[in-house]
């Protein structure tokens, strides 16, 4: 039996109150915080930047997840770390030089992650795979939340499972966007570790109730 990683997504968050927001993961099952963060250039949207990170860090001792929608992010790596990043992951389609940025990730002293957009083949991972400790599966196109799972995802996630197999990575497989209540199940049952909620935990009547269903799935 396993219970999957549950890390609620501070871009659904309240952000005229985030000691509130942050309040629900210290009294929840909430294992990590993820942390979009977007430039307006690699995705049409922008969120925030280093001293925002770090004042939420003030909050809560939980692990930061940090996942940069940016281009060139081998830029400000280290200042993420400073912020608060206890894992940084990087989109494969903004990094030409992948192996390089996930060592300099590596070096920092923290975990690295290779995020990937819903149309980019799995098999484009074969060769950092060994390399990374997480998988950040996009599950809707980058950019915004709110919006519906694509049900595509699940054969990535098997396709995944089965990659990370045959190159004896030992890297999570975290799902991101899209995740409900209703769909959570299939998501795991797929092979996913991490699934990253947002507007379904602080949408919710009681977001604290939902993290601790999402937690208790039994598989």
């Amino acid at each position: 039996m396993r219970q999957p990683i549950i890390a609620p997504s501070v871009l659904s968050a309240n952000f005229a109150d985030l000691k509130s927001s942050f309040d629900l993961f210290h009294n929840s099952p909430a294992d990590w915080v993820h942390i979009d963060i977007m430039d307006g250039r690699f995705v049409p949207n922008i969120s925030f930047g280093f001293p925002v990170i770090a004042a939420m860090k003030t909050l809560t001792d939980k692990f930061f997840d940090v996942h940069l929608m940016i281009v060139e992010p081998e830029k400000y790596l280290e200042e993420f770390k400073k912020a608060g990043a206890d894992q940084i992951s990087v989109h494969i389609e903004a990094c030409p030089h992948l192996h390089r940025t996930i060592q300099q990730i590596h070096d920092l002293g923290i975990k690295a992650g290779v995020a990937i957009n819903p149309h980019t083949p799995i098999s484009f991972l074969a060769d950092i795979l060994a390399d990374i400790d997480i998988v950040c599966m996009m599950s809707v196109n980058p950019g915004f939340g709110g919006q519906k799972f694509i049900p595509h995802t699940l054969r990535k996630i098997e396709e995944l499972v089965e990659l990370r197999a045959k190159t004896n990575s030992h890297a999570l497989i975290e799902i991101d966007g899209g995740v409900t209540l209703a769909n959570a199940r299939e998501i795991l049952e797929s092979g996913a570790d991490v699934l990253v909620a947002g507007s379904s935990v602080f949408n919710a009547i009681n977001p604290i109730a939902a993290v601790n269903e999402l937690k208790n799935i039994k598989l």
